[in-house]
């Protein structure tokens, strides 16, 4: 437990540190609920490795979709090493406390990991819209020189937008007697309402990260979906309009895997305050652990050149 102290005459207070709960309600197993979790993270990401892997050693995949899809399992690796850590360190070994500098860290790259998705799940639909609706243009338009200033442009817009979140968060006064947190990680949300001071501001520029990226995102990426529907039912030929929507489908899976809980995690946040905690809790793992752990299989699976090569190197593994 965090170590007690006088708090007489103190006007100001911030925790040395927070302490974990896990999955609240459930602790008497966490040994066991550590086996799926663990086995999560592991399929995450070995299987996020492995296709940065096969695009890495293989000259035919050295192509936008490719690349795109190589920005994606880096921050699926990302995402996955922001909560691993602290999470099975909860199951495990019943390790709760984190320092308050350290989980104000975690909770920056978190969040992050999590714009930076949002963000390249966008900038595949607009590689998806641009090879359906403009081929011959294709490689013109979406050259290396292009794809590596939007992975810039991705990273530079979700570093500035978090980047004044923890220390909205440090100029708060907290309360000594709320220092338990809902989940085995840092949460925005779940941190702020930690504090006994007014957190008006805090609430509405986490909203404004929200609607300027997610929301802004998906709205987007809808867009650019009906443009490309409106392009593939114009194609004469019904073969042409079943392989154009093809090497869509494993692409709107991604974007429903990660976007179905975000929209979950925001609502329960805001509306869902008198739920069990343990429904808050699973829905935040839901969020952060599931489209680690789905991405990988929708595109070995939808995906023939990626299944080979991804084939070819697990054999090539087994055989060393």
């Amino acid at each position: 437990m965090i170590p007690s102290q006088s708090f007489d005459n103190i006007s100001f207070f911030q925790p040395p540190a927070f302490l974990m709960i896990g999955i609240p309600g459930l602790e008497a197993i966490h040994g066991w609920i550590s086996i799926p979790f663990s086995s999560m993270y592991t399929v995450a990401l070995a299987g996020n490795c492995l296709i940065l892997l096969a695009v890495r050693r293989t000259p035919s995949l050295h192509q936008p979709m490719y690349y795109f899809l190589s920005m994606l399992a880096l921050t699926d690796v990302g995402l996955t090493l922001a909560t691993m850590p602290t999470t099975l360190a909860v199951l495990w070994f019943d390790r709760r406390l984190i320092g308050f500098n350290a989980c104000l860290v975690q909770m920056f790259f978190l969040h992050s990991f999590s714009v930076v998705e949002s963000s390249v799940l966008l900038a595949m639909s607009f590689d998806r819209f641009v090879a359906i609706s403009n081929p011959l243009h294709y490689a013109s338009v979406l050259t290396n020189t292009v794809i590596i200033r939007i992975g810039l442009a991705i990273v530079a817009r979700a570093t500035l937008s978090l980047f004044p979140v923890p220390f909205l968060l440090k100029r708060l006064n907290f309360c000594p007697n709320k220092t338990i947190l809902s989940h085995s990680f840092c949460f925005h949300p779940d941190v702020m309402r930690r504090a006994c001071a007014d957190i008006t501001i805090n609430i509405l520029y986490g909203l404004w990260v929200v609607v300027s990226t997610a929301g802004i995102d998906s709205l987007l990426i809808v867009l650019s979906y009906t443009f490309i529907l409106c392009t593939v039912l114009g194609l004469a030929s019904p073969r042409e309009r079943s392989r154009a929507l093809n090497t869509c489908v494993s692409h709107i899976l991604a974007v429903l895997v990660f976007f179905i809980p975000v929209v979950g995690v925001s609502m329960i946040h805001r509306f869902g305050r008198h739920l069990p905690p343990v429904v808050h809790a699973l829905v935040a793992y839901v969020y952060l652990v599931v489209p680690p752990v789905l991405n990988p299989i929708i595109y070995s699976v939808k995906s023939k050149p990626i299944r080979e090569v991804m084939l070819r190197v697990l054999r090539r593994r087994c055989q060393s």
